[in-house]
């Protein structure tokens, strides 16, 4: 399964492509969208929702997975982020694909095992799931790979529930 993980934010929005096969994760591609601020927030919005768009079309993932917005001390900045969470939820919905949310707390628990987890330990958790020679960067695409492998964890978990499930009736 090919997941797509998504990181939204305004100016800088983070992707990953994590993909299962026969029960290893690898990493298929990851990446930033980047928006100017000197644009108009409609405009930047439009962007990102034409760049998601484009990494459906081209990279067909199965699933969309996106960090839950997480609200700060800055309202201004939450309703942007959520607004680009808005575009990224609206093009994975026109493609027909099932989108999951998982808050930083549930892909720290996912990633590292530690729901208080440090951002360079879930980076390095992020490098040692993949296999990868290096930590990706930015850490915005970083954050989104981390999403997709979380996607991945608890995509497992429910199937393992489910089956164990069956198997009691």
């Amino acid at each position: 399964m090919r997941v797509l993980g998504i990181d939204p934010g305004t100016a800088i929005t983070g992707y990953g492509v994590v993909e299962e096969r026969a029960g290893e994760l690898s990493l298929v591609e990851y990446g930033v969208i980047r928006t100017s601020p000197e644009e108009e927030l409609p405009a930047r919005l439009e962007t990102i929702y034409q760049a998601v768009q484009g990494l459906i079309t081209r990279l067909a993932p199965a699933a969309v997975a996106v960090e839950a917005l997480f609200f700060n001390t800055n309202v201004r900045t939450a309703f942007a982020v959520g607004q680009a969470r808005g575009v990224c939820l609206l093009a994975a919905a026109q493609a027909h694909l099932p989108v999951y949310e998982y808050t930083p707390l549930q892909v720290k628990q996912a990633v590292v095992g530690y729901g208080r987890a440090e951002k360079q330990q879930i980076q390095e958790m992020v490098r040692l799931i993949l296999h990868l020679e290096d930590i990706p960067r930015p850490d915005d695409a970083a954050d989104a790979v981390a999403v997709a492998i979380c996607h991945h964890h608890m995509w497992r978990m429910q199937a393992l529930t489910d089956t164990a499930l069956h198997e009691i009736e």
